[in-house]
């Protein structure tokens, strides 16, 4: 869909990039066109839509006033622009030309790919449903066939979490998330181990087996393995995505207006998979490990309780206050398997608490985490692809709320501070440098969100890919 140009017909639309007013002259337009752009530029305008009977022709105009990563999404935002529009009179073709000799061609691209995805599965007509938008010429613009085939990878990436999200659990079993994730790990060349119910018994992991006890459809444990023969770290780096396929809050059932959007309760374990897919489609030279725990929570069956007590699969034993706080307990499984590849980092992603959403709102995520160092590129990674983050602590004084006085630990703390003793929780798991991501806010959209969308976002996988790839850039 992306390729370099050295030319374009002028019957095709195009989106130039401008800082300057006396660029417009150097634009394919008439000259009434000219002074019409030229009229809104000098009225502050940083985005113009000229539609001509045979085209249509796009002003970017960058604000020079702002950040850089505050003007890469003003672009990306003006992306969303285009799409529409594109979309709208049906154009299939569109060329970037990028005035400035810089790469901004480069976040405007991501803007109108990220906005052209649909998820058109269930409608029974599609036909104005379907992108029209086909290729996107770069013409003369400073950026390399590299660039864009990882702009490609990643808006791949993105689109495989968003499928994830939105399918409903009549489809979207633990065990069909695990064939997808197989499925899309074979077009990568990515290695795939399904765990059954009866290897995750035989293992004994407690929490997975606890919150699966409410349902009719069997838990899973996902591992996918990204291991290219040039990987430049010997311990992997590990990806733990919580896959709560739905969750009804088991026997502490969700009140109507929380249970609607619960299908996005697997948007961790849909990042790991797009996140991982994106590496390998970029064929990034780095050795990854995905683990992703699957199962929905339901209050059926021999649904788990209050007060029960079960045990981890490191032997841990919790008490069960809140049925509804379940995904740490089916990370943390994961998490404490994670510890027999002495991993070099692991991450966590998980739309874990409601807390996170009260503390930080829908526009964020939390991190919490043992290592600053990685805290502080991740959050650097966050304002670069505006999937920006806010660091909560981990102060011991939190892990006091979770001690019981008939197991090792409760599931869940005192009143306050929901997402930090969350965390706190998951940390006792650990023993490598670790991050923990609750991504409940910015995970699922009900209203249209610019190139982010409606419905799963597919957040923590630009993030990501953005890390890792600085990772990779600074080994070099």
């Amino acid at each position: 869909m992306l390729k370099l140009a050295d030319k374009y017909t002028v019957a095709e639309s195009a989106a130039y990039i401008i800082k300057e007013k006396k660029q417009l002259r150097n634009l394919q337009l008439l000259p009434g066109e000219i002074e019409y752009a030229e009229k809104r530029f000098e009225e502050k305008n940083k985005f113009i839509h000229i539609n001509s009977l045979y085209k249509s022709s796009f002003i970017v105009i960058i604000n020079n006033e702002k950040e850089i990563h505050f003007r890469d999404e003003e672009i990306r935002n003006n992306g969303n622009k285009i799409s529409n529009i594109l979309q709208e009179l049906k154009i299939d073709i569109l060329n970037i030309i990028d005035l400035t000799n810089e790469k901004y061609s480069l976040p405007l691209a991501e803007g109108i790919l990220l906005s052209n995805y649909r998820f058109n599965k269930y409608f029974s007509d599609i036909s104005d449903k379907t992108p029209s938008l086909k290729e996107i010429k770069f013409v003369h613009c400073n950026v390399s066939e590299e660039e864009l085939k990882y702009i490609e990878a990643v808006t791949t990436g993105v689109f495989y979490a968003r499928d994830i999200v939105n399918e409903p659990l009549s489809y979207m079993t633990a065990k069909k998330l695990s064939e997808e994730a197989e499925i899309i790990g074979k077009l990568h060349g990515i290695k795939t181990e399904i765990l059954d119910k009866k290897k995750i018994e035989s293992l004994k992991m407690g929490g997975i087996l606890a919150v699966n006890r409410g349902s009719v459809d069997p838990p899973t444990f996902t591992i996918m393995k990204w291991e290219p023969e040039n990987a430049i770290n010997e311990k992997p780096f590990i990806l733990v995505g919580k896959g709560l396929v739905f969750d009804t809050g088991g026997i502490n059932l969700k009140p109507s207006g929380y249970l609607e959007t619960m299908k996005s309760d697997k948007a961790g374990g849909a990042a790991v998979v797009g996140t991982i897919a994106a590496i390998a489609k970029a064929n990034l030279p780095l050795k990854i490990i995905g683990l992703i725990p699957a199962t929905d929570n339901r209050p059926g069956n021999n649904a788990y309780v209050p007060e029960d007590i079960i045990k981890m699969y490191d032997g841990t034993t919790v008490e069960v206050l809140n049925t509804d706080a379940e995904g740490r307990l089916i990370l943390a499984d994961a998490l404490a398997y994670a510890k027999q590849f002495n991993p070099q980092l692991v991450i966590d992603l998980a739309t874990l608490t409601g807390a996170a959403v009260t503390a930080i709102g829908e526009h964020a995520t939390a991190i919490m985490g043992n290592d600053p160092d990685t805290v502080l590129n991740l959050k650097s990674s966050g304002f670069k692809v505006w999937e920006k983050l806010v660091e909560l602590p981990l102060w011991e004084e939190y892990g006091e709320q979770l001690k019981s006085t008939i197991a090792d630990m409760k599931n869940i703390g005192g009143k306050y501070a929901g997402a930090i003793t969350a965390g706190k929780f998951l940390e006792h798991f650990t023993n490598y440098k670790w991050i923990h991501l609750d991504i409940a806010g910015p995970a699922f959209s009900e209203k249209a969100d610019s190139y982010r969308g409606i419905g799963g976002t597919g957040i923590g996988v630009r993030l990501l890919f953005n890390f890792f790839n600085e990772i990779v850039n600074n080994s070099k």
